[in-house]
């Protein structure tokens, strides 16, 4: 009988072998099946025969860079990417959410915050089973949204979001017509990880704030930003 579970598998794309060896090993040990690449043309070879389900990108890489790797992936696919960054390289690390990564972690890194926002991110992405509550399902305007499956729609039509946008579409969704600040967007997407002078909030909401408009342009107003108070969702998500 085929079993229903099956080892969750990471890539972990990182030229610095001991870096590469030590999340391998710790990874390794929690569970997970790790691919390594140390370069972006050994990731596309690793690509060729794996379906990882999250990917940990270091943008410090030999020949092509880790952002460029990183638009590349999520041009392909909505696999979740954690970026590895110098720990005070804010530019870097805003450029990368900008382009789809789902999260980021500054060098030196503790191992085991990597793992938690791993697991938090792998949870986030998982469906639940079809058969364990009704679906929760929201309409606004063009959009439906599925709490459950974790997708979006326009108008019939999928729309391809990273797993921390929906993190943030989910949250606007169930507290429509309220101001919800940073600091309460960032405890509910990323938790106790979350570093409370963290701005970069702002650009995921930037990111989803456009795709919902490129979906709809009746969009433009469904996301307000209220000067000194953070983000207001406009929209009457209604159950479907």
């Amino acid at each position: 009988m085929e079993t229903m579970f099956k080892t969750p598998v990471l890539l972990v794309v990182e030229d610095d072998r001991e870096i590469g060896a030590l999340l391998s090993e710790f990874l390794g040990r929690e569970g997970f099946r790790i691919e390594l690449a140390v370069s972006g043309v050994a990731m596309d070879t690793v690509l060729r025969r794996v379906e990882p389900d999250l990917v940990i990108l270091d943008l410090m890489l030999p020949g092509e860079g880790g952002l460029s790797i990183c638009r590349r992936l999520r041009a392909r696919s909505r696999v979740p990417i954690i970026i590895l960054t110098a720990k005070d390289d804010d530019v870097d690390r805003i450029v990368g959410l900008e382009l789809g990564a789902d999260d980021y972690i500054g060098k030196p890194f503790n191992p085991r915050e990597l793992l938690a926002r791993i697991r938090a991110i792998l949870r986030r992405a998982e469906p639940l089973p079809a058969e364990s509550a009704p679906r929760r399902r929201r309409r606004f305007g063009a959009f439906v949204v599925d709490l459950d499956t974790r997708s979006l729609e326009a108008d019939g039509r999928r729309i391809a979001i990273t797993a921390a946008e929906f993190d943030l579409l989910a949250c606007f969704v169930e507290h429509p017509r309220r101001v919800l600040s940073r600091d309460q967007l960032l405890d509910w997407t990323r938790g106790r990880m979350a570093d409370p002078f963290d701005r970069t909030i702002d650009v995921s909401v930037s990111r989803l704030r456009r795709k919902l408009i490129d979906a709809s342009p009746e969009a433009e107003t469904l996301i307000t930003t209220v000067r000194n108070g953070g983000y207001l969702f406009a929209g009457e998500a209604r159950e479907v």
